[in-house]
């Protein structure tokens, strides 16, 4: 919902950081809602989740939906903070976007990403923002073999912890 404000339309802080997420990098999008915080701004539950976009949300929904394992989101492994985390299978999920992916930078810093997960034993895997979008079936099926795959080969013998 918008307002008008000296002629120019506006929406409340917590929409304007909703809207952010779907566009911003996850640095910029905590930064942005620190300072809201600081300065006292109701934001409701826009940014309460522990998600950082509306890809993420939506990735979480394509799951539950296909009654996959829940994972935890946004979780800190060393110096990077992943996605997603099937903590007990060690597999990490990257969505994607274009739009936030699309530099050398980007492409660099994800290779760098999943060979530190790799190195620890982690199994990454990633979809971009058009097969959550428009191949859910594609992507879901993905999972649920990987998942499997994971869960077979996790004997309380040779399970490997997360690395923090």
């Amino acid at each position: 919902m918008t307002t008008t404000r000296d002629g120019i339309p506006v929406t409340k802080v917590a929409r304007t950081l909703a809207d952010l997420a779907t566009v911003a990098l996850p640095k910029q999008l905590r930064a942005a809602t620190r300072q809201a915080e600081f300065r006292g701004y109701p934001l409701g539950e826009a940014v309460s989740d522990g998600m950082d976009s509306h890809l993420e949300r939506r990735f979480l929904a394509l799951c539950r939906r296909a009654g996959l394992p829940e994972p935890e989101p946004n979780i800190q492994i060393g110096p990077h903070r992943v996605d997603f985390l099937w903590r007990r299978l060690c597999l990490v999920v990257e969505v994607d976007d274009w739009s936030s992916h699309r530099g050398r930078q980007a492409f660099e810093d994800d290779r760098a990403r999943d060979a530190y997960l790799a190195e620890r034993g982690l199994v990454a895997i990633r979809f971009t923002d058009r097969q959550i979008r428009h191949e859910p079936t594609s992507v879901t099926a993905s999972l649920k073999t990987t998942l499997a795959r994971l869960a077979a080969a996790a004997t309380p013998r040779n399970r490997r912890q997360v690395p923090t």
